[in-house]
């Protein structure tokens, strides 16, 4: 680590002394680490720096070690410092996120000292999840999308999410799936020209939310992918990435009941002229169409990958089908 991030560290905090204690999770493609730091002399006991040393990257796990991959991850790590430094701030309770004491670049490293989630009521993290945890999580998501709601996605992905079309061509070119390939355009089409464009996540999976013990609440991290998009995007993602296929298709209509429910009662409080009922019925629509659009990079990225099922292959040929 830079010699001059831990001054900053304890400068930040008040600190007269830090303490590396854990390092809670390697950085993909080995781009850094998150790490917990004790803290001495402050009013918090613990932080959480996310160093990113980009000159250390490139080391994929399924194989993809491209140019664009490596600019891909560049661009995410600057994406992210934009979110904490610009916009985190925007998000209220219902929509929790840690609050960001410090973004520091210097050369090819990057620093962002923010709070520790767990000291302040989200400690639990969930590989399973019963339908109040994925209520909390659905809940998260409209409000985060019911905050964001209109906005220019300035400094951050002009189109958020990490699978997108234009940011994917050497998936999509992979794809053995002809009719999937063939809407693949139109499909991106559909979901970046819908008129309602919020921010999404654009990582929403269950291994992102931080739970509160009794798992009715929670935090979200990990924004190396905000930005624009439709809204559908971060909750068909998500779903799929906590239920297995017979949960997705029996459980279709209470997840997107859940998810609208929270969602119109953030909007009529947040942004109360906009016509929420339009919002929704668009949306609805949507929702095949981003589970699609996933589907679409997921076979082209990893054939053999486990989300790949017949729920997903159904969503796929019912959307390709209209299209066509």
């Amino acid at each position: 680590m830079h010699p001059e991030f831990t001054d900053i560290i304890r400068q930040v905090t008040g600190a007269t002394d830090i303490r590396l204690v854990e390092g809670i999770q390697e950085l993909w493609s080995g781009y850094g680490a998150i790490l917990r730091y004790a803290l001495t002399g402050s009013d918090r006991s613990t932080v959480v720096v996310k160093h990113v040393r980009l000159a250390d990257g490139g080391d994929h796990p399924r194989g993809w070690n491209t140019d664009l991959s490596h600019q891909r991850k560049l661009r995410s790590y600057q994406v992210e410092t934009a979110w904490y430094r610009d916009w985190s701030r925007h998000c209220g309770d219902g929509c929790r996120v840690p609050q960001s004491l410090a973004v520091e670049t210097r050369a090819d490293e990057t620093l962002m000292v923010l709070e520790d989630l767990d000291a302040v009521g989200y400690p639990e993290r969930k590989d399973s999840v019963r339908k109040k945890e994925i209520a909390a999580c659905l809940q998260w998501l409209a409000e985060f999308h019911a905050t964001f709601l209109g906005v220019d996605p300035a400094g951050l992905w002009p189109q958020g999410t990490y699978w997108h079309l234009e940011t994917r061509p050497d998936e999509l070119e992979a794809l053995d799936d002809l009719p999937l390939k063939a809407a693949a355009p139109e499909i991106d089409r559909l979901l970046r020209e819908t008129p309602y464009q919020t921010l999404v996540h654009g990582d929403a999976k269950l291994a992102n939310f931080c739970f509160s013990a009794d798992g009715n609440q929670v935090a979200a991290v990990d924004f190396q992918y905000v930005g624009g998009g439709c809204g559908m995007k971060d909750v068909a993602y998500f779903i799929g990435s906590c239920l297995m296929e017979k949960d997705c298709e029996r459980l279709e209509g209470w997840l997107l009941d859940t998810y609208f429910s929270a969602f119109r009662t953030a909007l009529n409080r947040l942004q109360p002229q906009v016509d929420a009922d339009a919002v929704e019925a668009e949306w609805r629509q949507l929702f095949p169409v981003a589970w699609t659009d996933f589907h679409r990079f997921l076979k082209g990225w990893s054939p053999g990958h486990w989300k790949i099922n017949d729920y997903s292959e159904r969503l796929a040929r019912e959307v390709v089908n209209q299209l066509s």
